[in-house]
């Protein structure tokens, strides 16, 4: 198989790349936001006014955030450090890693160039520099800024909002949530919701309200509809029914789930009363009524006598140093769900030199795919630098028993949080003794080693993931978006090949219209060769057949030498013959599937696989929307991240691609009709039989007679349809001429007002009515190289310079098939700015799949197949 067939497999790619150089330390912070939550205990004796915290002598101690004043002296506790919010990457909002707010991001001075998703941030978007292209992180997302809300409302309406907060219940407000966690300013995300409230899809409204979600891209709006509706609100009204349904679901417990803005957060408070887990040794405690004793040690300790509290034959209180180890574990609990104090360790982590290790498991049992992860067992770096990629590595060699991990957190915060909770955030209001003094030291100590030290690991374990899963899959949709948008092979005849040796090669002669012509099976590898060469031949001849597709499997070079001859002999004279290659993943999958089984009711498998292959060259996308996306060679770890959040940014982009393209709804399949934006497989399925009984749609209106098609529905797929033969005025020179004379006469702005509507949605008709007949958006995307010759991979020399094609692109660089049977590898630290046009310097990777590139080969390695290039440039 070729590197990108293997990119797409379960196989791990690790050993491709380089060994990594030693972590330096890092001298900024990245991400200091960390979340908070409720405290599960009520400190009821303090004053009203808690007396704000000292700065620690340590140097570099962050400052503490200030507590929002409480409406109530009951919620003191509750309320320190609501307003704000310190985890930026919950895993439980879409699994995904976001930017603060940019009204917030003054407290990330020092992150740029730190960690995977962040370099390049900046206090204010408007302030983000032109040239902050990093390779190895995602670009963050520059949306259109401007002083004046551009789309109205900026506030949703207030039946919408009382809905909404009636539908939420939580003890935050979801437009700022979505701000922070999205980078999208506040009036957007509202407008978002307002549309995704009126079922209106993506591609929609990128396309036609522009103005209310200010110029963002499909990626940006589907980031906003994914953390929206993957709402921690859903989750935390299920823990609560279940800890109702349990009976053990108090107000004070409640209030503090309702306050949880991650899902760590949520996880941390829940965790101890789920279901199977053993009672908390804080629980037993306070079952034995020792919280007010832990209150008391806390607010006025003069007054306590833990000797009152023993109980002689009762577990738990037999002796004073039984009470004194219980009201620990209350004071520990407390210590470690109290936001401040969790909002103060994590910041002294944040401005600490946090490493994550791996190394070989004592378990691994000689597992077969160790050698796969030879780069990681001795593996450390700092946590905020190290690659997606190394993190799906490590994760998938711990699930396989091949790794341990673990995440090391110096020392220095544990003395430095231990000094602080003992000197302020615990410190108790008036004298206590030193017995008292040594059961909050102990405590403070219990709870750091207990409880917030696993904490920390296990937020840290989940951001890295969600980061790492949010850039995988955003590789993965960007890879398939430019596969889906490749210029189609129109007006000639296309002969697939699927190549195979002993079983032969399968070949499909198809119209330009893609209709099948002809099958047949030729053995091209055997004795037989001239045969079988005539055979194909007079095929070719008697359909006119120009251009041969083989697909890149098994015997693929064999095959393409096979044509190569044929080519250079002229054999198919006067017939100029080319052919080219291409991906083939998917295509045996496909030939089983139902859909095919329905297209292709008498062909035998095989054949339908060179149907699939040739049609891939003539259409691609409406080829391809046919397969799986994971199935058709694109993308890394596939398998490693949440199946439910790819399938959806899959789905999502290629429901995009179908609607901006469009289709003709006359003859395109059921199957890509599915895929238009506001259509499902029910109302595809009941187009198609409207089409079947009552012959082609001469106008849109038609559709409106489809059972099923509502309003709302018709509005967000009817202007992906085009009905053949109709529209025969549009693009011609004369409207065209009409149409630009009116513009010179008025303005755009003016002739929106006139004709009632947006001058963005007034450029786009314009737009429309201009184009030439059978305009493509895709034209602008390369299409498949038809050649007439054969390099070997015997014949590639070290230095010799070589145009190729990208293949797939992975988070650590990307494959080019340069014609030699195996996919070459330009590591991504040999993609570099000044080799790359000024638009393309904002990608993460900057190249994609069908991208003509100009390369050197640096190494190569014929036992084991690999190519190293280095990039030159890439050729527009």
């Amino acid at each position: 198989r070729s590197f990108s067939q293997m990119e797409s497999s379960d196989d791990d790619n690790e050993e491709w790349s380089p060994a990594q150089p030693k972590p330096k330390a890092s001298k900024t912070a990245r991400d200091p936001a960390a979340g908070e939550k409720k405290a599960p205990a009520k400190r009821t004796a303090k004053p009203k006014e808690p007396k704000a915290p000292k700065q620690p002598k340590a140097p570099k101690v962050p400052k503490e955030p200030k507590p929002r004043a409480p409406r109530k002296p009951a919620a003191q506790r509750k309320t320190l450090a609501a307003k704000v919010l310190k985890d930026s990457s919950s895993s439980g909002l879409a699994g995904t890693k976001r930017k603060m707010k940019a009204e917030e991001a003054h407290q990330a001075d020092g992150w740029a160039g730190e960690g995977s998703s962040l370099a390049g941030f900046r206090a204010k978007k408007e302030e983000v520099e032109e040239e902050d292209f990093t390779f190895d992180e995602p670009c963050p997302k520059k949306q259109k800024t401007s002083g004046a809300c551009l789309g109205q409302p900026s506030a949703l309406p207030s039946s919408q909002a009382q809905d909404l907060r009636n539908e939420l219940d939580m003890n935050w407000d979801l437009i700022e949530l979505l701000s922070i966690l999205t980078c999208v300013e506040r009036w957007v995300c509202v407008n978002i919701i307002s549309l995704l409230r009126e079922e209106n899809t993506v591609p929609f409204m990128v396309r036609y309200r522009k103005e209310m979600i200010n110029h963002m891209d499909a990626d940006a709006v589907r980031d906003v509809q994914l953390v929206y509706e993957d709402s921690l609100a859903k989750k935390t009204q299920s823990v609560i029914q279940t800890l109702r349904k349990d009976g053990v679901l108090t107000a004070e417990l409640e209030q503090n789930l309702r306050s949880c803005r991650s899902a760590d957060e949520l996880d941390h408070v829940y965790s101890p009363y789920k279901k199977g887990s053993k009672l908390t040794k804080a629980r037993r405690a306070k079952a034995l009524g020792l919280e007010v004793a832990a209150s008391t040690l806390l607010d006025t300790p003069h007054t306590l006598d833990l000797r009152a509290w023993v109980k002689p034959g009762t577990e738990g209180l037999s002796s004073v140093e039984e009470v004194a180890t219980g009201v620990e574990h209350i004071l520990a609990d407390m210590i470690a769900k109290d936001p401040e104090t969790l909002t103060y360790v994590k910041t002294l982590c944040e401005n600490s030199f946090v490493t994550i290790q791996s190394s070989v498991s004592k378990s691994q049992n000689k597992n077969k795919d160790i050698d796969k992860f030879h780069l990681y067992f001795d593996f450390t770096c700092n946590i905020q630098r190290i690659q997606s990629h190394q993190t799906l590595a490590i994760n998938r060699g711990e699930s396989l028993k091949i790794l341990t991990v673990k995440v090391n957190i110096p020392d220095r915060v544990k003395s430095d949080f231990t000094r602080w909770c003992i000197n302020n955030r615990w410190r108790p209001r008036t004298l206590a003794r030193e017995e008292l003094c040594a059961i909050i030291r102990n405590a403070v100590e219990d709870s750091y080693k207990r409880l917030i030290l696993p904490f920390l690991t296990r937020s840290y374990r989940t951001k890295l993931t969600s980061a790492a899963e949010k850039e995988s899959i955003a590789m993965f949709v960007r890879n398939l978006r430019q596969r889906l948008l490749v210029c189609p092979v129109r007006g000639c005849v296309i002969m697939g090949v699927d190549p195979g040796f002993r079983h032969g090669c399968k070949v499909a002669i198809l119209s330009p219209t893609s209709q099948i012509l002809h099958t047949d099976v030729v053995y091209l590898h055997s004795s037989g060769q001239q045969r079988e060469a005539d055979k194909l031949c007079n095929l070719m001849i008697k359909y006119s057949c120009t251009r041969v597709v083989i697909g890149n499997g098994t015997a693929c070079r064999e095959t393409e030498s096979f044509f190569t001859d044929l080519i250079s002999r002229r054999y198919c004279h006067p017939l100029d013959v080319s052919y080219c290659i291409t991906n083939e993943a998917g295509a045996s999958i496909y030939s089983v599937s139902p859909e095919a089984v329905k297209e292709m009711p008498d062909l035998d498998p095989n054949l339908r696989s060179a149907v699939s292959i040739g049609r891939r060259v003539q259409d691609p996308m409406a080829e391809l929307v046919k397969i799986d996306p994971k199935h058709i060679g694109i993308g890394t770890y596939q398998h490693d991240v949440s199946a439910g959040s790819l399938k959806a940014a899959l789905d999502g982009v290629v429901q995009e691609c179908v609607s901006f393209v469009g289709v003709d709804i006359n003859i395109c399949s059921e199957t890509l009709m599915r895929h238009v934006a506001g259509l499902n497989a029910g109302r595809a399925k009941n187009i198609a039989e409207w089409r079947e009984l009552n012959g082609p749609f001469i106008n849109r209106e038609q559709l409106k007679l489809v059972k099923g098609m509502g309003p709302k529905t018709y509005q967000q797929c009817a202007d992906a349809y085009t009905c053949t033969g109709t529209y025969n005025q549009i693009g011609s020179a004369g409207l065209r001429q009409c149409v630009e004379s009116k513009v010179r006469t008025s303005s755009i702005e003016e002739l929106a007002k006139t004709v009632d509507t947006t001058p963005e949605t007034l450029k786009l008709i314009i737009d429309g009515l201009t184009q030439p007949p059978g305009f493509d958006i895709r034209q602008n995307f390369g299409q498949a190289d038809f050649k007439r010759g054969i390099v070997s991979m015997s014949d590639l020399r070290v230095g010799a310079v070589l145009t190729g094609r990208v293949d797939n692109t992975a988070l650590f660089g990307a494959f080019v098939d340069i014609g030699v049977g195996r996919s070459g590898l330009i590591h991504k630290s040999n993609i570099t700015l000044d080799k790359l046009p000024v638009s393309q310097r904002r990608r993460s990777l900057a190249l994609g799949p069908g991208e003509r590139v100009e390369v050197r080969v640096l190494n190569v390695d014929p036992q084991r197949g690999r190519i190293g290039l280095d990039l030159i440039r890439v050729l527009q």
